[in-house]
């Protein structure tokens, strides 16, 4: 059988952009919050609670996208993704606008920014799985790997992209706002694109979508498709379901369950922690540059850590959730004590650094303990978890810190410590053989 032909490159920039623009439009919107609670005088919380409610829809949304995406109507679903990401950043900008102007008082503009955060929760998780099918079905195997590849490492770009352009596309009139605004504008360039440039051609491969884990500065790294598994024209007709108390791979899902919530609480606070230990209350643009430099720093030092360490020192899973919570165990301490700009940089980036090592150590961990056909099931669980961390813990950690900042600090410790205490006896990366 002939190699089909790769997908001109055009249409991959179309892909590559529908995935990088919602990743950094939601970390833009994150570096930005600490200095629009401040403007609004809304509790910190309240503020992280909004982002709470899009991952919650996020992770409730996503399995029944990525389901859909497998009866082929690939274009159709990246379209919704891409329209509900749109509107969301829209229609948040204009009533945060209106909020920070004085046209609507600071608790309606709190509810009704909550209310539009939803539609980026329900629907923008539509777009990712959509894509990862649309050219895993346009693709030979020998392609396929670096194709996916490329549309991770889109998602993990924009991760940076966000925090570090947020604090240029603050401008009159919209002030605070405007990255919000330019995120929207640029939602709807790429919805245009996407519309007339992408056919929704006929695939040669069935494929499924998968399941995407809500974007945030940790999501930076996406599964890769496997390079030894063989061709199927036809998906599996069971669905697979495992337990998620398989002992393959329970402690992993433990692994990451603690991990990923000690990252989430981190992630929720440093943009509050840096407003307050650097006495930026009263200056919102300086916040947002401050916030977004360290967010920055950070990303930087997780691609540091999967895009260079993992693949160029051949780490294996469980060295690299212990090295990595270790780390980050040593990075969220030196945050916790640090009160200038750049203590506050080295810890995050550290902590970050950390992080990078542990979150796909986990991930391969729980992938190698399963066979081949149960991999869709074991990816979606993997997706589940990461996404659930952000539904309220991050608003848990904020409510800690303005109750008693070291709690906060405490709090991750203590969870960092204990994962690698347990990890050292509960984790065993030695790879199950997978069946044919």
């Amino acid at each position: 059988m002939p190699k089909s032909p790769t997908i001109p490159a055009d249409r991959v920039t179309i892909l590559f952009l529908v995935m990088l623009v919602a990743a950094a439009g939601n970390t833009a919107m994150q570096s930005a919050l600490p200095a629009i609670a401040s403007k609004l005088d809304i509790a910190d919380v309240w503020v992280s609670l909004a982002f709470s409610w899009s991952a919650l829809l996020w992770v409730l949304t996503a399995p029944k996208w990525a389901r859909l995406s497998d009866k082929r109507g690939r274009k159709a679903l990246m379209t919704v993704g891409v329209i509900g990401f749109a509107a969301s950043m829209g229609l948040c900008g204009l009533v945060l606008w209106l909020g920070l102007e004085g046209f609507i008082a600071p608790a309606a503009t709190f509810i009704i920014f909550a209310i539009f955060r939803s539609l980026y929760g329900g629907f923008g998780s539509a777009a990712p799985p959509a894509v990862q099918a649309y050219i895993a079905a346009r693709t030979e195997r020998e392609e396929r790997a670096k194709a996916l590849s490329l549309l991770a490492s889109s998602f993990g770009l924009g991760t940076v992209i966000g925090p570090a352009l947020a604090h240029f596309l603050i401008f009159e009139p919209f002030g605070l706002a405007g990255p919000l605004v330019v995120f929207a504008s640029f939602g709807v360039l790429v919805l245009v694109a996407l519309k007339l440039r992408l056919p929704n051609d006929t695939p040669r491969f069935a494929a499924r979508g998968i399941v995407t884990s809500y974007p945030s500065a940790a999501s930076v790294n996406q599964p890769e498709v496997e390079e030894g598994v063989e061709e199927d024209n036809a998906l599996p007709r069971e669905e697979v379901r495992l337990p998620w108390r398989d002992e393959r791979f329970a402690s992993w899902l433990v692994a990451g369950l603690i991990g990923g919530h000690a990252q989430a609480i981190m992630l929720g606070v440093v943009g509050f922690l840096i407003r307050d230990r650097l006495g930026l209350h009263d200056l919102p643009k300086e916040t947002v540059e401050a916030t977004g430099s360290v967010m920055f720093v950070g990303a930087m030092a997780t691609l540091l850590a999967q895009w260079g360490l993992i693949p160029i020192l051949q780490i294996g899973s469980r060295a690299s959730v212990l090295w990595g919570a270790f780390l980050a165990l040593l990075g969220i301490t030196l945050v916790g004590v640090s009160f200038d700009f750049y203590g506050i940089t080295l810890g995050f980036a550290l902590a970050s650094l950390g992080f990078g090592l542990y979150r796909p150590g986990f991930t391969t961990g729980a992938s190698l303990a399963v066979r081949r056909f149960e991999q869709g099931d074991v990816a979606g669980k993997i997706a589940s978890l990461n996404g659930s961390a952000y539904i309220v813990t991050p608003a848990i950690g904020v409510a800690l810190f303005n109750w008693w900042e070291p709690a906060t600090f405490i709090l991750i410790g203590a969870a960092l410590l204990y994962l690698i205490v347990w990890g050292r006896k509960a984790l065993d990366d030695a790879p199950k053989p997978l069946d044919a």
